[in-house]
């Protein structure tokens, strides 16, 4: 038996999420199976915890996009027992049981060996949202921009990936602007790196199809509004990393930054990102982060605590990173 967090919606208790003891004999098909050390609480993860979009498909469900582990058992020559390994994306915590529990199983290609200097918790830590992090400078470098660009702006500057995203792009030697609804997480996002902070209410209304020229890039976690705005407020040449719809999935904007001023939009999609690829960010990233970095970014939680903490990051009222303890 192991505990987890389980989501069910039937007649009797409606749409319900709670912590409860789980049979392995439950546990979905794969080849490998891992004993979490942990998990960590994102958007998506509150989304389905809460119910406030349709993030699950199938009953009962065990949410959490990520975790970090121990290999218990395995069928894949890849994976043997006592590797240290994370996973992130493929449908995890959404069609696949995921890592809110002490236990997990699910395919080889899934996992990535964790780098020698994190820890499980570190990696969670930097989690989803710091490999999409990676992934949004990784889409804007492609497409040229390099710290003497220019300024990068990033969006929601405050959560999980936004935050990554500000210290990230700082170690890197670029000047970085935060945007964020919290004024009260100023000296945070300093903290991170961030050069300027910016009011979200300047870009999340509807604006002008070409504004003043202010950022070389930008790496946008929320959409709708904010992410047109930023797409007209970028210079020529420039490019936008999106990665978000945290104010929507709509994108009310018009094509005059891209044939006025050649600007790339990129999509990034951090669900199925190939096995290989995925462990050379993971490097890349083992690069980059600290202790003090990656201390400074989280908080931590128990398995018994997320349900609660899930709501109040619904609400806004959590900050970077919070990691999930599950044993």
């Amino acid at each position: 038996m192991f505990r987890a967090l389980v989501i069910n919606d039937n007649e009797a208790e409606g749409y319900h999420c709670q912590l409860q003891d789980v049979d392995e004999s439950q546990l979905p098909p794969g080849n490998v199976t891992v004993d979490i050390d942990y998990s960590t609480l994102n958007y998506k993860d509150a989304l389905a915890i809460s119910g406030k979009a349709p993030i699950i498909r199938s009953f009962p469900m065990v949410p959490g996009v990520d975790f970090a582990g121990t290999v218990s058992a395995s069928d894949d020559a890849t994976f043997a027992p006592g590797d240290k390994v994370i996973l992130t994306g493929w449908g995890v915590g959404e069609r696949h049981w995921g890592g809110l529990a002490q236990r997990a199983r699910v395919e080889a290609g899934w996992l990535v060996k964790q780098p020698d200097n994190f820890s499980a918790r570190q990696a969670m830590i930097i989690g989803t949202a710091g490999f999409t992090a990676m992934l949004c400078i990784n889409a804007l470098e492609k497409q040229g921009i390099t710290p003497a660009s220019g300024s990068i702006v990033v969006s929601g500057a405050s959560g999980g990936v936004g935050g990554v995203a500000v210290s990230l792009l700082a170690r890197l030697g670029y000047q970085v602007s935060a945007v964020t609804g919290r004024p009260q997480e100023r000296d945070y996002l300093l903290q991170l790196g961030a050069a300027e902070i910016i009011d979200r209410s300047e870009l999340d209304k509807p604006g002008k199809p070409l504004q003043k020229a202010r950022w070389a890039a930008a790496i946008d976690t929320v959409g709708s509004h904010t992410l047109a705005n930023l797409c007209a407020s970028v210079m020529h040449g420039g490019a936008v990393a999106a990665c978000g719809n945290a104010q929507g999935m709509d994108f009310p904007a018009s094509v005059a930054p891209f044939i006025l001023r050649g600007i790339t939009l990129t999509g990034v999609d951090s669900v199925t990102v190939p096995q290989a690829q995925r462990q050379h960010v993971w490097q890349q990233l083992a690069g980059l982060v600290d202790d003090a970095l990656l201390e400074s970014l989280s908080d931590e939680c128990t398995l018994d605590e997320a349900v609660d903490r899930a709501h109040q990051l619904m609400a806004g009222e959590i900050r970077g990173r919070l990691v999930v303890k599950c044993r």
